[in-house]
């Protein structure tokens, strides 16, 4: 879509609150210095402060977001594993089945090493750089933005608020969009991001087309997060998640089908069990700094 047909085509609230819920779902990029990429910067308590300004899908894209899943641990034979989920562009993963074998073999030490590895999950937008007190250098830039679910949810809220006094806002929206302040504290030593929140919804440069015709030339593609050229295979991470937690471990873990058949049978409860749960069911945490540390712990022991 060209600029000229944005105004005039911009995303209904509707249509992205459906296109969230419906995914309920990037790409091999392993370098985590990519100059698009705009990262908060904090103080020494931990403390941190922007403005950004959440931008429409670019020419050709129908969402202003994409989301993918990656994981990021240190094996027991003390190498890394910093990979992309096969799970974001609906394939199986070899992590998340292991994950699940564990998760259902009934041991609390299973349990303890599944959540350890579980996947993380990300999203990304473009966004205008519209404060950065730390950095001032990058206002006006559009850069690519990721972040997990709590700031996600903070998007779907304004997006579908639930009082009967309060207006649906589109933060993507040039027009009626709204500035996001992002806050940063340290609470018990991990990043929050509760006290951030949208400003009054505005009109991006007071509408200057001119501007914002600039802004919208500027946006990164996102379809290459979730590209599956960009993703290494099935097999390829197997091999890697064995390097990494060693023949012995990943000997420990034997298949759901493997434990069926050792398992003595039982008499059918009067209560239906419990289903087995899934890795894609397991909680996920809000990990984009997390992985971000996990990287560079890695390259540093490299």
């Amino acid at each position: 879509m060209s600029f000229s047909n944005l105004k005039n085509n911009r995303d209904q609230i509707s249509k992205l609150v459906q296109a969230a819920e419906a995914v309920g779902g990037g790409g091999e990029k392993k370098n985590y210095d990519d100059d698009r990429v705009w990262k908060p910067t904090v103080d020494k308590a931990g403390n941190g402060y922007a403005v950004l300004r959440f931008l429409p899908a670019a020419e050709g894209e129908d969402l202003p977001w994409v989301r993918y899943w990656d994981h990021g641990f240190k094996g027991p034979t003390g190498q890394w594993y910093i990979e992309n989920s096969l799970t974001s562009i609906g394939q199986p993963d070899p992590v998340g089945e292991l994950n699940s074998r564990l998760w259902n073999s009934g041991h609390d030490e299973d349990k303890e090493k599944a959540r350890a590895q579980k996947r993380r999950l990300h999203y990304v937008v473009n966004a205008l750089v519209v404060e950065d007190p730390s950095a001032p250098h990058n206002v006006g830039r559009v850069v690519l933005y990721k972040f997990g679910k709590k700031i996600f949810d903070k998007i779907m809220d304004v997006m579908q608020p639930q009082f009967a006094d309060e207006q649906a806002v589109n933060p993507f929206d040039f027009w009626e969009g709204a500035d996001f302040k992002l806050k940063i504290r340290q609470v018990e030593g991990y990043r929050n991001y509760d006290k951030s929140e949208f400003a009054s919804p505005s009109g991006l440069y007071s509408g200057d087309e001119a501007k914002l015709e600039d802004v919208y030339n500027k946006l990164h593609p996102l379809a290459e997060f979730t590209d599956p050229k960009n993703y290494k295979s099935y097999d390829d991470l197997q091999a890697k998640l064995s390097r990494v937690l060693g023949e012995q471990a990943m000997m420990g873990a034997p298949s759901m089908q493997q434990e069926m058949q050792m398992n003595t049978p039982t008499p059918t409860p009067l209560m239906p069990s419990a289903a087995p749960v899934t890795a894609e069911e397991m909680n996920v945490d809000d990990g984009d700094d997390t992985m971000s540390y996990f990287a560079k712990l890695a390259n540093e022991e490299a």
